[in-house]
C-alpha cells in the first residue's frame, strides 16, 4: 500500500531540531542562574592597593596619603627644566635666497638642515655665515628663529705679570750692611 509520508531523514531532522531547542533552553537557564545582574554594588567594586594591584578588599585608612592636586602631572614627561643657554644652537648657512627670503642652516651638533625665513632673522645674513639660532616647530618641520651672526667670544687678554725689576746698568746693587751691636 502506501508508504508513510514521513521518511527516515525527515524523522531524524525533527529529532535534531527538538534536541537543539532543548539545549538552547538549558543554556538559557544556566545563564540566568549564573547571571551578574541584580548583584549589589559592593560585589562589583574593585580597589587598588598601595602598590597599584587590584584587590577586592578596601585599603587600610591608616595608610592613606594626602596628595595635593598641584603635584599631579598628567601627560608630562619627567625631564629636568631646560637651560635657556642649551636652546641656542650654532650652525652655518648652507643656502640662502635673498630674493625670496628663505634658506637653510646646517646645525653644527646634529648636522641636520633647519629651515630659515627672513621673518626669523634678527640680522642680515649671507650664505656661508656662522650663526646662532633657536628652533621651533613649523608647518613642515623645524624652523630657525632668533637668527643672528655668530660672534666668537674674544679671548680674555691675559695681563702680563710684572717682571722683577732689574737694577739699572749705572746703579750698583746696595751691599748689605752688617748690623752693629
Amino acid at each position: 500500500m502506501g508508504r508513510s509520508q514521513e521518511t527516515f531523514n525527515k524523522k531524524e531532522n525533527e529529532k535534531k531540531r527538538l534536541k537543539k531547542k532543548q539545549d538552547k533552553a538549558h543554556k538559557k537557564e544556566e545563564r540566568r542562574a549564573n547571571s551578574d545582574k541584580g548583584k549589589g554594588l559592593d560585589d562589583m567594586i574593585a580597589y587598588v592597593d598601595h602598590e597599584g594591584n587590584i584587590s577586592s578588599t578596601p585599603p587600610d585608612p591608616k595608610r592613606k596619603l594626602a596628595i595635593q592636586s598641584e603635584d599631579i602631572q598628567v601627560s608630562v614627561s619627567r625631564q629636568k627644566p631646560v637651560d635657556p643657554a642649551d636652546l641656542i644652537r650654532k650652525g652655518t648657512i648652507t643656502f640662502f635666497n635673498e630674493a625670496k627670503g628663505y634658506g637653510f642652516i646646517k646645525d653644527h651638533e646634529s648636522q641636520e638642515s633647519v629651515f630659515i625665513h627672513a621673518n626669523g632673522m634678527l640680522e642680515l645674513v649671507r650664505e656661508g655665515d656662522q650663526v646662532n639660532f633657536e628652533t621651533e616647530s613649523g608647518p613642515k618641520g623645524l624652523q630657525a628663529i632668533q637668527v643672528r651672526k655668530y660672534v666668537a667670544p674674544a679671548p680674555k687678554a691675559a695681563t702680563p705679570a710684572p717682571a722683577p725689576e732689574a737694577p739699572a746698568a749705572d746703579e750698583t746693587p746696595a751691599e748689605p750692611t752688617e748690623p752693629t751691636e
